[in-house]
């Protein structure tokens, strides 16, 4: 039971805001979702980035609460995956919102809904880029003390 409690404590220590970031970039999944995908192109690298970023912080925060992180490798891992998830997602918030500018600027009643749901999905967005990064600079200084 010690070395179970002790396991646990280590690993919950590791996951500084992978609960939030996955919550966050879910909701920038639903928001972009919930509306007409026009452009494609641009709005689809944000969908694949949300997804993404999703689906692998997910992946992350299994891993730690299983306690499969007791390798060296991991802390070095979690500092690349967050930085690049970063970045992505910082991508992805710049071209979110200049595709909401250039909606906002044909804003008519109908388009208002949409417009509305990319700004909100626009904040999100921002959001979780500060919390991959926040997590990212966490992890660099866990792994270098490691």
């Amino acid at each position: 039971i010690h070395l179970l409690r002790k396991t646990y404590s280590s690993n919950c220590q590791n996951l500084t805001s992978d609960p939030d970031s996955a919550v966050i970039g879910g909701l920038v999944w639903i928001l972009v979702a919930s509306t007409r995908v026009v452009p494609e192109n641009p709005l689809g690298w944000v969908m694949f980035v949300s997804v993404f970023c999703f689906v692998g912080t997910t992946l992350w925060l299994l891993i730690f609460a299983c306690g499969g992180n007791q390798s060296s490798f991991w802390p070095g891992l979690d500092a690349g995956f967050h930085f690049v998830a970063a970045v992505f997602y910082l991508s992805a918030s710049v071209v979110l919102a200049y595709i909401t500018i250039l909606i906002g600027k044909g804003s008519t009643f109908g388009i208002l809904k949409t417009y509305r749901l990319d700004i909100s999905a626009v904040v999100m967005s921002h959001v979780a880029t500060l919390l991959y990064f926040l997590h990212a600079i966490f992890s660099a200084i866990r792994w270098k003390r490691a």
